[in-house]
């Protein structure tokens, strides 16, 4: 215990004296900049992937249900049976059919091949599509005429006029029809309606969907009675894996159940892996920039073998020679971490209030990059480099004063 803080002592006082070499004096800033900046770098490349993460995940859950569920085989289902099941189960609390579909979509010249998502009256309960809306309402109905939400990207693709004066026509294949070359059009079931807004999502989704009414799409593609699925929106405060496993076991093997997560696992875990692949990466940064601890360690060892020699004669042992320039190193690089997870935090800081570097593309729902810091990021950071930079520290110290 003495040791220990006599070791401290000492390696505080040569930090803080002046020496008789100013060379050593620039090594030991120099690095303690160079642990700061690859700290301050980690710090803000986790919490812009983390911004995007919350980003993503807050688009997602304005088209994507808390739990989804789908048959496990085959498109299509009764739900009948089903929904007085779901509905019943603790933690569920409110829940929406769906049928999906891909059509020809034809607006004026225009053609595009989309998916129609025909939802029923609780689609807005369940889902919060109207934060998603760019343009225009969420109106399924206009009376008794039916309207569409389109997506921005399905919208491009037809030259789709903001008035929406002109009626959007679907083309749907007859389903267990021949198909007759004489008269193609007797080989699709069509329908018209206006459309009554467009959404902004990801580039994916409102490239790929419009909304219409659940009636109206059933009877586009001739599903009378069927659906593709039911959107689960949680009560407050329940659970969304107990949720999960009691709807599972209580639909059976013929029915899958997802949560949000699950929906987009593999989007999930590409993301997952970009933010660690990146975490390696600086962190393999922050080891080299270990070397000028390391450098800064070795002048000093050197220009003190004066002192060396005169603690080993007043009976020093050798371990306290290696804890006090230990200790000296590892103050240099506490110095320069806290420099740098102080930059860090208020780049992040300042980058969420001011916005200070913008977005390069337009199609973006953000202007400037999304930042979150994390306290598990921040504490992860700090654990690493003190243990990797302790070894290596420590390990030096052993080569050098080696007697």
């Amino acid at each position: 215990m003495r040791q220990g803080w006599l070791a401290r002592f000492v390696a505080g006082r040569y930090l803080h004296s002046r020496r008789s070499h100013s060379v050593i004096n620039l090594i030991t800033g120099v690095s303690a900049v160079a642990v700061a900046v690859p700290v301050a770098a980690m710090i803000i490349l986790l919490s812009v992937f983390n911004g995007f993460d919350g980003m993503i995940r807050t688009m997602f859950s304005h088209f994507d249900p808390d739990i989804l569920i789908s048959p496990a085989r085959g498109k299509t289902f009764e739900p009948d049976s089903l929904l007085q099941t779901v509905n019943a189960t603790q933690g569920v609390g409110q829940t929406s059919l769906f049928l999906d579909e891909t059509a020809l979509l034809v607006y004026g010249d225009r053609q595009f091949i989309a998916t129609v998502r025909g939802v029923d009256s609780l689609f807005a309960q369940v889902i919060p599509i109207e934060a998603a809306v760019d343009l225009g309402e969420y109106m399924p109905w206009f009376g008794d005429m039916p309207r569409a939400l389109v997506g921005r990207g399905v919208a491009y693709n037809l030259a789709l006029n903001y008035t929406f004066e002109e009626p959007l026509r679907l083309f749907a294949p007859r389903r267990g029809g021949s198909f007759s070359s004489l008269l193609p059009l007797d080989n699709f079931r069509t329908g018209s309606l206006q459309a009554s807004g467009v959404f902004t999502l990801d580039a994916q989704t409102d490239g790929e969907y419009i909304v219409v009414p659940l009636d109206f799409a059933r009877r586009v593609f001739d599903y009378p009675c069927r659906v593709s699925g039911v959107m689960v929106r949680l009560a407050e405060g329940a659970s969304v894996e107990r949720t999960v496993a009691t709807l599972q076991n209580s639909l059976g093997s013929d029915y899958t159940v997802k949560d949000r997560f699950q929906q987009k696992a593999s989007l999930y875990r590409i993301m997952a892996s970009e933010k660690w692949g990146i975490f390696f990466i600086v962190l393999m940064v922050l080891l080299i920039s270990s070397c000028a601890v390391v450098g800064s360690l070795a002048m000093l060892i050197i220009d003190k073998r004066d002192d060396i020699a005169t603690l080993s004669v007043m009976g020093a042992p050798a371990a306290l020679v290696r804890r006090i320039f230990v200790a000296h190193a590892m103050l240099v690089s506490m110095l320069g971490a806290v420099g740098g997870l102080l930059l860090g935090l208020a780049v992040c800081y300042a980058q969420q209030r001011l916005g200070l570097v913008p977005m390069p593309a337009q199609s973006f729902l953000v202007r400037s990059y999304p930042v979150e810091v994390r306290l598990w990021d921040v504490a992860l950071v700090a654990a690493t480099f003190t243990t990797l930079n302790f070894l290596i520290i420590r390990l030096t110290a052993s080569i050098m004063l080696r007697r």
